[in-house]
C-alpha cells in the first residue's frame, strides 16, 4: 500500500463530498471519531442563531415561536432512517446511562416475577455499571456470559437482556436479529446499546425485530461533546411501558401541573425533563451531515477503510477482535504492551487515536470524512514510531485523565 494507491482511492470515493461538510484541521489524521465526532460546518452557525437570535432575542418566547418543546422529537426524526426505525418511536435526551437505566427498568417492570437481567462478558463498564445499580436496588440477579452463548442462556426467568451492539475493543457486532428472535422466544426484553454503531453501520431496527435500544449522539453522529443520548422503543410496547424516573415533560399534560402523574401516549412519556434545547440544535446539525447518504454506503466505506488501514499495517502489530469485516464495526485495535505510549507518539505525529486498557490502540474509521489517505498515514506513522521506538520517550508515558 502506498500513498499514491490511497489517494487514487480516494479520488473515487463516492462519499469524498462529505469530507467538506466537516471542519478537519489542516494535517491533522483524525482516527477518533469513534469517540468523538468531529465538528460539522454547519454546527457553530446553526449554535450561533439559536443564541444569540433565538434565545438572546426572543427569550423564553423560543419555547413556542422556535419550536424548541419540540426539539427531542423533532432531531430524532433525522436519527430515524440513520437506524432504520420510525420518528416516533424514537427520542432524543439525556444521556446513554440515564436512558439505558429508563429502558431496562421498564422492561424489568413489564416481565413481572422475573428474577434475572442478563448481559455479556466485556460488555461496556458504563453500561454494566447501570445494569448491576438496577439489579441490586430491584433484588434481581444479573447474570453474565459470554456473547457466544447469549441466545441460549436467554430463559423463563430472564426480565431483559442488554449489550452493545458493536463492542467497544474488539469491535465485534453482535447477530441482532437472531438475539432478539430468541428473546422473543423467551418472553425477554432486548435492550440495546447502539453507542459504536450508530452511523458508522447500516442499523434496521426494524429489519432486524429491535425492541428497545439507546446510543449516544457525539460519537459518529458528531453532536459534540457530551451531546445528548437517543432511546428507540417499537411503537407497540410505548404505551405498555412505564419509565422511571417519571418527569414532567413525560406528563399527558405537562403544563396542566397536575398533582397527579399520567403518562402521555406513545414515545412522549419517556421524556424526563427540560431539554438540552443549545445541546440538542449541536446534535441537529451532525446528524443533517448525513443527509442524501444511505447507512448502505457508509457501511460499505467503513470496511473498505478498515481493510485498507489494516492491508498498510501489515504484520506490525496482531489485531484484537474479528479478522472477518462483516463481524465488526467501524474500529480496530491493534495490541502492544506500551500500547499508552504509542499512541501518545502517535498523536504528537499529528494522528490521533485513543488507548484502552490494558494494551489496546483504538483507531476509528468515520466514513464521513475520513481519506484513504488518512488510514495509509497513520499506519506509515505507527510504523516509524515502533521502527524508532519513540514511545520509550518518558513524555509519552505521562497517563493522562481521558485516554
Amino acid at each position: 500500500m502506498t500513498l499514491d494507491d490511497a489517494r487514487a482511492r480516494d479520488r473515487v470515493d463516492p462519499l469524498a463530498f462529505a469530507r467538506d461538510r466537516f471542519s478537519i484541521p489542516e494535517g491533522l489524521t483524525y482516527l477518533d471519531g469513534n469517540s468523538l465526532g468531529a465538528l460539522p460546518r454547519a454546527t457553530a452557525e446553526r449554535v450561533d442563531t439559536l443564541v444569540l437570535d433565538q434565545w438572546g432575542k426572543d427569550l423564553i418566547a423560543g419555547w413556542n415561536d422556535h419550536g424548541w418543546i419540540d426539539l427531542p422529537k423533532r432531531v430524532a426524526a433525522r436519527l430515524a432512517p440513520i437506524v432504520g426505525a420510525n420518528a416516533d418511536e424514537l427520542l432524543v435526551a439525556d444521556s446513554t446511562s440515564v436512558c439505558l437505566f429508563k429502558l431496562l427498568s421498564a422492561a424489568v417492570a413489564a416481565r413481572q416475577g422475573r428474577s434475572e437481567i442478563l448481559t455479556v462478558e466485556g460488555n461496556f463498564p458504563s453500561d454494566r455499571y447501570v445494569v448491576r445499580g438496577l439489579a441490586d436496588m430491584l433484588g434481581l440477579n444479573l447474570r453474565t456470559v459470554a456473547l457466544a452463548d447469549l441466545a441460549e442462556a436467554i430463559g423463563k426467568n430472564t426480565a431483559a437482556v442488554t449489550l452493545t451492539h458493536v463492542d467497544y475493543r474488539s469491535g465485534v457486532r453482535a447477530d441482532m436479529a437472531a438475539i432478539n428472535a430468541a428473546a422473543r422466544t423467551a418472553g425477554a426484553l432486548a435492550v440495546w446499546d447502539l453507542s459504536h454503531s450508530a452511523g458508522a453501520v447500516a442499523l434496521g431496527l426494524h429489519r432486524d425485530g429491535c425492541e428497545l435500544a439507546v446510543g449516544c449522539g457525539y460519537k459518529y453522529l458528531n453532536g459534540g461533546p457530551g451531546a445528548p443520548a437517543f432511546l428507540y422503543v417499537a411503537s407497540h410496547l410505548q404505551d405498555a411501558l412505564h419509565p422511571q424516573p417519571q418527569g414532567w415533560l413525560g406528563h399527558a399534560d405537562p403544563f396542566a401541573f397536575a398533582d397527579h402523574y399520567r403518562p402521555a401516549d406513545g414515545i412522549a412519556r419517556f421524556i424526563t425533563g427540560t431539554p438540552s434545547v443549545i445541546a440538542l440544535a449541536a446534535l441537529d446539525a451532525g446528524l443533517a451531515a448525513f443527509e442524501g447518504i444511505a447507512m448502505a454506503d457508509v457501511e460499505a466505506k467503513a470496511q473498505a477503510l478498515v481493510r485498507f488501514f489494516l492491508d498498510a499495517v501489515g504484520d506490525a502489530l496482531p489485531l484484537h477482535g474479528p479478522t472477518d469485516l462483516g463481524e465488526r464495526g467501524s474500529h480496530v485495535c491493534l495490541v502492544h504492551d506500551e500500547a499508552y505510549a504509542i499512541m501518545q507518539a502517535l498523536i504528537a505525529r499529528g494522528v490521533v487515536g485513543d488507548f484502552r486498557q490494558p494494551n489496546l490502540m483504538r483507531f476509528g474509521f468515520t466514513p464521513l470524512y475520513t481519506r484513504y489517505e488518512d488510514c495509509w498515514r497513520a499506519a506509515d506513522a505507527l510504523r516509524q514510531v515502533l521502527d524508532k521506538r519513540e514511545y520509550d520517550e518518558p513524555r509519552f508515558r505521562d497517563l493522562k485523565a481521558v485516554t
